[in-house]
């Protein structure tokens, strides 16, 4: 009896030591939704640090001690994904495209079964969290610069408020014919009007860098035009942002550096949090902080002794939240505040100057212009089935407001009595969107048929508010001096309001309101499994401009699994922005270095009236698109599509109407007398333009040694036209005065007329080093003399090297611009009066930043 127990549970012993003993394993392939391999996948026993990655061929084998594993697998672009391998020797594995969530609108379509790789339309996809790993830029517009080719933005400085906000170009089209979408809902614009010394000049746009990169999951840039689907802005394309989604992990990084001239100090720290709720839903909250310091690259100039990058301390927060309700349905909400103070520096001012009193400033001043800008928004919709029909039923709301002040200055005729800060006023621009859309599937339809429709409605409202007195009164004080150098004592009065930014005056104030209301309707079908058909049709009815109606084709067709063509044709339409209906104000330009009072009068003043300016009417547009992809190979990708945007009656800003100048009718020369300004400028529909453009990119990923190599290689090439200028019927033959030289220069230059990036990234291990380099093409622009300012082409090389220092932190070093580029110097004549323009690369030089990530 004792022998058998004895044998018994040596027996069991023997078997369960085996068992533990043993060592298991799996392998199989990992593919994409089209079959292609994924090299450099992660392959990972779940709860534990044993793993694998995937080889060029897209094959693995792991091994682990136990049979009852679940395995997680994860590649950049791709959702990821947990399968059992319990019992499976071989276990093949399909990942799903990053963006194909279901139950997630993809950019460009309405069809909930739509890929982005599937669209008729080419977009980018850019996963934020590792490009932020990877690169020294952390606002939003300079990283998206740095990182997709069709989008320029630079920082401005001498240029009033676009110091504060940097304006954005997609394809080089204005700011405002882009349309920004927060996951896929209307985001609201800017209330401030680009002037001087900007790429867009005369245009509203959106400010990106109100949402902090912390808070995003992934950008989708739809690079085609999109009026017919999404609305007014939407000419030169799309932009939407995707919020993070995360639960049950908290995010944080730590951000720090400093230009090579030891200005420009930047730091950053931010928070990101999720939880779940119920049965997948979620509350995400973000929080973020930066701050960076002025820079300084003036040369010796009578004009600017401070000139460069704007200080600009930044403070967001923001929330997404989906809360599923009884049934499938749920509500979702999203949105945030940003507050942010700016500090820029104006052209100086120097001692002896009427502008300046002597016993205050005895060796001249350099005025500051500050702003205090905060942005709010708000998104509440509920989303559910009726019957076969996906519903989605929204309300989205969003103010900004820019206020300005002036410190460091005075104002010269209240002589030694001038305070030295002044609230000088500012505007605010909101939008009120409410929304109800329907889609439903037709899987019995062919290969598939999506139908969509619904209806929008939407207020805007723009305000100007009033500064104090003292930041726009002339108090008639006099200046006594040589203010010609003809050795004769001159007696000459004082100039009036803020050095640097008169204020807005009562005058100026306005509270001006609009309502739209938009039907669309849209359609894909798949007639086979390779061929591909969108139709939209979009009207739209405006309470203070009229109606519009645009319609856009687009087509895909597989030829094969490694060949497929894209083709889209539309027409577009923007509704002159409230801003550039309305805007008006008195402030000062420098030519030459010599102060001018300009008044910059709307459609509907006396002036305007006097000119026979018309009133603004929407621009329309005209947009083809026809591309390619290629999968010549595996782990090679390669796409190109070219494109043509015809625009018609585009708004620009118009150069000055000189008071002096006896060419312009009486009428004209008696209103600004009476305002007592050297010239005025207006908002025109002054002419058509045409651009044309590749878009090409091509990415590569294999396993090189024991670690992982990808690539990519992506490039824009563009050429803008431009028509005849059209002029009021009182001004023939006054076309240089609507749009001249210099105009047609800066809008020529709102891109230039390639930029091509090239990025290698290889990880091995817990290290991660990437390299980045971007070729800036040429620029021509004139200077206030009337001589060309040529920019050579450029190049800028970035570097960073990244550090696993345990599992969840991540330390990454690095530097941009790394050979210090900057654009080719010209003499101080700029439109900023600084040795550059704001072209290319920007202005700061060779960066140098370190980045530590921690997720718990």
């Amino acid at each position: 009896m004792t022998k058998k127990l004895l044998s018994t549970l040596s027996l069991i012993f023997f078997v369960w030591a085996s068992v533990f003993a043993q060592e298991f394993s799996t392998f199989g392939k990992v593919t994409s939704e089209n079959g292609d391999p994924i090299a450099g996948a992660n392959v990972v026993v779940k709860g534990t640090t044993m793993g694998t990655i995937t080889g060029a061929d897209g094959k693995y084998t792991i091994k682990y001690p136990k049979p009852n594993v679940t395995l997680v697998v994860s590649m950049v672009g791709y959702q990821n994904l947990e399968v059992s391998a319990f019992g499976k020797k071989e276990l093949d594995i399909t990942l799903l495209d990053g963006v194909a969530m279901r139950g997630v609108e993809v950019v460009g379509s309405r069809s909930l079964n739509r890929s982005a790789t599937q669209t008729a339309v080419p977009i980018d996809i850019i996963p934020i969290a590792t490009v932020t790993n990877q690169v020294g830029q952390i606002d939003l517009n300079q990283l998206l610069q740095f990182v997709a080719p069709s989008f320029n933005s630079n920082r401005q400085s001498g240029s009033d408020g676009s110091d504060h906000i940097d304006p954005a170009t997609l394809r080089g089209l204005s700011p405002d014919q882009t349309l920004v979408l927060i996951n896929g809902k209307r985001r609201h614009q800017s209330s401030l009007v680009n002037l001087y010394g900007t790429r867009g000049r005369g245009s509203t746009g959106t400010d990106l860098n109100t949402i902090p990169a912390s808070a995003i999951e992934r950008i989708e840039i739809l690079r085609d035009g999109a009026a017919a689907q999404y609305g007014s802005d939407a000419i030169a394309g799309v932009i939407n942002i995707v919020l993070k989604s995360d639960v049950n992990q908290i995010s944080t990084n730590i951000n720090t550096g400093i230009y090579k001239a030891g200005d420009g100090l930047t730091t950053g720290l931010n928070a990101n949090y999720g939880f779940a709720v119920g049965d997948g839903g979620y509350v995400n909250v973000t929080a973020d902080y930066q701050n960076r310091d002025r820079t300084n690259r003036a040369v010796d100039s009578l004009y600017r002794r401070q000139f460069g990058d704007a200080a600009v301390e930044n403070y967001s927060a923001v929330l997404n939240a989906k809360i599923p309700l009884r049934g499938n349905a749920e509500i979702y909400a999203f949105g945030g505040m940003n507050h942010r103070f700016g500090d820029a520096f104006a052209w100086s001012r120097d001692a002896d100057s009427k502008r300046n009193i002597p016993s205050i400033y005895p060796k001249g001043f350099d005025p500051h212009i500050q702003s205090v800008i905060d942005d709010k928004s708000m998104s509440v919709g509920v989303r559910g089935a009726i019957g076969k029909w996906n519903t989605d039923f929204n309300n989205t709301f969003g103010v900004n407001r820019f206020h300005y002040y002036v410190d460091g200055t005075l104002n010269a005729s209240m002589l030694e009595k001038s305070p030295t800060r002044f609230d000088a006023g500012g505007f605010a621009a909101s939008q009120n969107s409410t929304g109800f859309g329907l889609s439903r599937y037709f899987g019995e339809v062919m290969s598939g048929l999506n139908v969509a429709f619904g209806s929008e409605y939407r207020i805007d409202n723009y305000l100007i508010f009033a500064g104090e007195e003292a930041s726009w009164q002339n108090y008639g004080g006099k200046w006594i001096g040589d203010d010609d150098g003809d050795g004769i004592t001159d007696t000459l009065a004082r100039s009036g309001g803020a050095q640097g930014f008169p204020g807005f005056r009562p005058s100026n104030e306005l509270n001006e309101s609009r309502t739209n209301l938009a039907a669309y309707g849209d359609v894909e079908l798949d007639v086979n499994k390779n061929f591909m058909i969108n139709a939209a049709l979009r009207a739209e009815k405006y309470s203070d401009f009229g109606n519009t109606l645009n319609w856009k084709l687009a087509t895909r067709y597989k030829i094969n699994e490694k060949f497929l063509v894209r083709a889209s044709a539309s027409t577009g339409f923007r509704a002159p922005s409230l801003a550039q209906r309305y805007f008006n104000a008195l402030f000062t330009n420098f030519v030459s270095g010599v102060a001018i009072e300009q008044y910059l009068a709307n459609n509907s003043s006396n002036i305007a009236r006097a000119l026979k300016i018309d009133p603004l009417r929407q621009e329309t547009s005209q947009n083809l698109s026809l591309g390619i992809t290629l999968k010549p190979i595996d782990n090679l990708s390669i796409t190109v599509d070219a494109y043509q945007v015809a625009i018609k009656d585009k708004i620009v800003l118009t150069g000055l109407f000189d008071s002096e100048d006896t060419a312009l009718p009486a009428g004209a020369r008696t209103e600004l007398a009476k305002l007592g300004v050297g010239s005025a400028q207006f908002f025109a529909n002054a002419l058509n333009t045409n651009t044309r453009g590749i878009d090409a990119i091509i990415s590569y990923n294999t396993l090189l040694g024991k670690g992982v190599f990808t690539t990519s290689l992506a490039a824009n090439f563009n050429k803008m036209t431009l028509g005849a200028i059209k002029t009021s019927s009182l001004l023939p033959g006054t076309e240089n005065y609507y749009f001249g030289e210099r105009e047609k220069r800066f809008l020529l230059a709102s891109a230039p007329n390639s930029k091509i990036n090239l990025t290698l990234n290889y990880k091995i291990g817990k290290i991660n080093t990437n390299v980045r380099f971007v070729r800036f093409d040429s620029v021509l622009l004139q200077d206030w003399l009337g001589r060309d300012d040529f920019y050579k082409a450029n190049y800028t090389t970035d570097l960073s090297l990244g550090y696993e220092i345990c599992k969840g932190f991540n330390f990454v070093l690095g530097g941009s611009n790394l050979f210090n580029a900057f654009p080719t110097g010209q003499d101080i004549e700029t439109e900023g009066g600084g040795l550059y323009d704001s072209v290319q690369m920007g202005i700061g030089g060779a960066y140098f930043f370190g980045r530590l990530a921690m997720k718990f």
